[in-house]
């Protein structure tokens, strides 16, 4: 044993001091081989948060952008403890846009963040590409990240990138990303009286779980998001 943890091996020895006078006629104080105990070293993975959000036009999209601002500077305030970095793509009419490249710069995002586009149509799909794209990217240049996929939608597309149908292109695209083993959540925008079990589905999809908050604040999210990062995958 080459990498020896001193104060765990005095801690483990200690007991036995008062049984070992024969070998401390010789030292001040006894050590055996099995009270040796080793170090570990645990590797500090960086978190790579994603959000994903959609855009398109909704009574709640205000709402929604609200929380998600809210919740990425909170994220990016504890970064400096870690390498952490997040990110931000919103869908909406025909196409995905990323606001944030991924980050761990508050004043980045707080200019990032300022102005985005919202209303039109909802390119669930498109959405879901362009996060495949960033993450596989993020795991190929930076291979000890750890990645979380947070999605915000009702999961409900309505605009095609090709000629399959808009949900069954989404899940298509979905299911690869659960194939990369990137972990993904999804929150639930639906309102309940209007669900119809799409935001599950498309979780079902990710092999992710389906989140629907009581309330979409920034700290309840911020808290959601923090929760699943320190949640060990089955």
């Amino acid at each position: 044993m080459t990498d020896v943890a001193f104060d765990a091996t005095f801690r483990a020895a200690a007991p036995y001091q008062k049984q070992r006078t024969e070998q401390r006629k010789r030292v001040a104080f006894a050590i055996q081989k099995g009270d040796l105990q080793r170090k570990v070293r645990v590797k500090k993975t960086a978190n790579l948060v994603l959000f994903l959000v959609d855009a398109s036009w909704s009574m709640a999209v205000a709402e929604r952008m609200n929380a998600t601002k809210g919740a990425i500077l909170s994220l990016l305030t504890d970064a400096y403890q870690r390498r952490d970095r997040v990110g931000l793509i919103v869908f909406q009419k025909d196409r995905s846009t990323l606001i944030l490249p991924p980050t761990n710069s508050v004043q980045l995002a707080q200019r990032a963040l300022a102005d985005i586009p919202v209303g039109g149509k909802t390119p669930l799909s498109a959405g879901l590409l362009m996060a495949a794209d960033i993450l596989r990217q993020e795991k190929y240049t930076h291979p000890d990240v750890e990645p979380l996929l947070i999605v915000l939608t009702d999961g409900a597309g309505n605009v095609s990138m090709g000629s399959a149908p808009p949900q069954e292109e989404a899940y298509h695209f979905a299911e690869q990303i659960a194939k990369e083993n990137i972990r993904s959540i999804v929150i639930n925008m639906e309102h309940a009286a209007f669900d119809q079990g799409l935001a599950k589905a498309l979780a079902d999809h990710l092999e992710a779980p389906c989140y629907t908050l009581s309330e979409l604040k920034a700290e309840n999210l911020y808290h959601t998001v923090k929760q699943e990062m320190v949640t060990e995958r089955k």
